[in-house]
């Protein structure tokens, strides 16, 4: 059994969170509850978890103000927030598991299961790290992404990404080092991550850093030469925004 605490402030939230992982994670033990920092910090002492569901906002600090008393977290964590643009963002890019409120039961199930399969107590202070970083900074150049592979967690630099391809379920990402980085998320999931930091969808299969474009070229049906050497397709209905974009580069 995985034994889990459940932090929030609101106590409707707590109890939907506990009826919902009794009614559909039949291996989770609910422990304990708390509704503040201090209590949080009494029942993680008192009960070791092995996860704990974290309310980010809460009176008398925050979820990361509890998180920032253990050098290392014993516990793995799945956060619960009100829907922030900026911060849901930023829990894409630093790979950390989340939930909104109101509580959609299929996302608890889905936030559940990723925490037992592939959250790594050692990884998740890293991620925190990399999730803090991104949420104070507001340029590309400061930004960073968590890509996960079979064999390792990668920490890139967002402007160190040339370009991203297609894989069928998989992408791979083409580094200014001429690393190529292999991930099991297609590539419409980085495209809606990325677009707003001057990335196109140059193709269904291509996505690129306008950065690091070299030059448009006319032939063949038009296509994109990369810094890196790299020769990248434009597709027709791409190419009047594409052209756009360039100009004003």
């Amino acid at each position: 059994m995985i034994k889990a605490i459940i932090i929030d402030d609101e106590k409707r939230a707590r109890e939907t969170i506990r009826s919902l992982v009794e009614l559909y994670c039949k291996n989770i033990i609910i422990l304990a509850e708390a509704e503040n920092i201090v209590q949080a910090e009494t029942e993680i002492t008192k009960n070791n978890p092995d996860l704990i569901f974290l309310d980010i906002s809460m009176p008398g600090g925050n979820g990361f103000d509890l998180l920032k008393k253990y050098r290392t977290l014993p516990f793995k964590v799945i956060f619960i927030t009100a829907h922030n643009e900026h911060a849901i963002k930023a829990f894409k890019f630093s790979a950390l598991d989340y939930i909104l409120k109101p509580i959609n039961p299929d996302e608890l199930i889905a936030a559940v299961d990723k925490a037992e399969s592939l959250i790594e107590k050692e990884n998740v202070n890293q991620r925190l790290d990399i999730f803090m970083s991104n949420m104070e900074s507001k340029t590309m150049d400061a930004k960073k992404i968590v890509l996960k592979t079979s064999d390792n967690i990668h920490i890139i630099n967002v402007n160190d990404i040339v370009r991203c391809e297609a894989d069928r379920n998989y992408s791979s990402f083409f580094l200014t080092n001429g690393k190529t980085i292999l991930v099991s998320n297609t590539l419409k999931d980085y495209d809606e991550l990325l677009s707003s930091f001057r990335f196109f969808r140059a193709h269904q299969s291509h996505l690129v850093n306008l950065n690091h474009i070299e030059r448009y070229e006319k032939k063949d049906g038009g296509c994109l030469i990369m810094k890196d050497g790299s020769t990248v397709p434009v597709s027709v209905r791409k190419k009047e925004e594409l052209l756009g974009l360039l100009q004003k580069i």
